[in-house]
């Protein structure tokens, strides 16, 4: 909705595609969706099918919202009419669980055609972007025309978008922040304070760090807006669900019953799982989100794991 709104605002002719027919049926009678950030309004321009083809007929670019769970699916329907040379740009941050592919790798071993696919990653919250605050971010793409072309489409007086042709690094970045962000809500329902919040956001990047040295992305990618901007934004903000969830486990919450009441896919979930399997895999050193992982799919004690993080034998930074 956020996107749309954007998009819609800059007078572009925007159809969107939902998977449940009656929020399609919603937009197009009163431009508003009555799930998810209801009071955003859209334009008479935009228009919504619960058909993908329908919503996909003569798109000048493909922007991608869907959940990292249902991307892939997604991408093999879009793949039946969708033109090889359309550029498609995607929002979703994760890795595939069992594959560790991230969200621009399966587009491109769906839909092939590598160079016209990006990625956008960064400090954005849609609450906050839906009511035009200032706000900055970055499109990563291997054709830097490709990125080009997505920073002007989404570029606004309030939404500052910047390129990166890091792709790899972007992208990890917004799958591992979520992880940590999980951490810092624990931190915040276990009453810790902010001395512990910041220790974790500032060794959870470190250990991100880490894990994009051994895949192959750059360093500076981690500092920038897609790395320690979005860390910072998911960690602390009320908007975050990944914070919220931890706040919630910390308090006695649980996965599936934070989401069933939310209705929202809390993305570090879904990536801790490959994050922890892609480091194990690679020998990497990967603690906070080690914790995270035994916390939520082994059933440890959040204020125990928190015991034993600290207890960990002390080095150099």
């Amino acid at each position: 909705m956020a996107a749309a709104w954007l998009l819609d605002g800059k007078g572009n002719t925007v159809s969107i595609w939902a998977y449940e027919t009656e929020i399609a049926d919603a937009l197009n009678a009163s431009g508003r969706n009555p799930l998810y950030l209801p009071k955003v309004q859209l334009s008479e321009r935009t228009k919504a099918s619960s058909d993908i083809s329908t919503a996909l007929k003569g798109a000048d670019a493909v922007v991608m919202v869907t959940p990292s769970i249902g991307v892939r699916a997604t991408a093999e329907e879009m793949a039946k009419t969708l033109p090889s040379d359309t550029p498609v740009i995607i929002l979703s941050k994760g890795l595939e669980a069992g594959t560790h592919l991230l969200m621009t790798e399966i587009l491109e071993e769906v839909l092939g055609n590598p160079e016209r696919i990006a990625a956008l990653s960064g400090p954005n919250h849609a609450e906050e972007v839906s009511k035009a605050v200032p706000s900055a971010t970055v499109v990563a793409a291997h054709n830097e025309e490709i990125a080009r072309y997505f920073q002007e489409l989404f570029s606004t007086p309030f939404f500052r978008v910047y390129t990166n042709t890091d792709l790899m690094g972007v992208e990890l970045c917004g799958a591992g922040k979520n992880v940590v962000a999980i951490a810092c809500g624990i931190c915040d329902g276990l009453g810790f304070g902010d001395n512990a919040k910041a220790s974790l956001m500032t060794r959870g990047l470190a250990e991100l760090v880490r894990l994009g040295e051994a895949v192959g992305a750059q360093t500076d990618t981690f500092r920038g807006l897609a790395g320690m901007g979005d860390l910072i934004v998911t960690c602390t903000s009320r908007h975050s669900r990944n914070r919220s969830l931890g706040e919630g486990i910390a308090r006695g919450d649980t996965l599936d019953g934070y989401q069933a009441r939310t209705k929202m896919v809390v993305e570090g979930a879904v990536a801790c799982n490959s994050i922890y399997e892609l480091a194990r895999d690679r020998g990497v050193e990967m603690p906070v989100t080690q914790l995270i992982y035994e916390i939520l799919y082994e059933g440890l004690d959040p204020e125990q794991g928190f015991g034993k993080l600290m207890s960990r034998p002390v080095g150099s930074e």
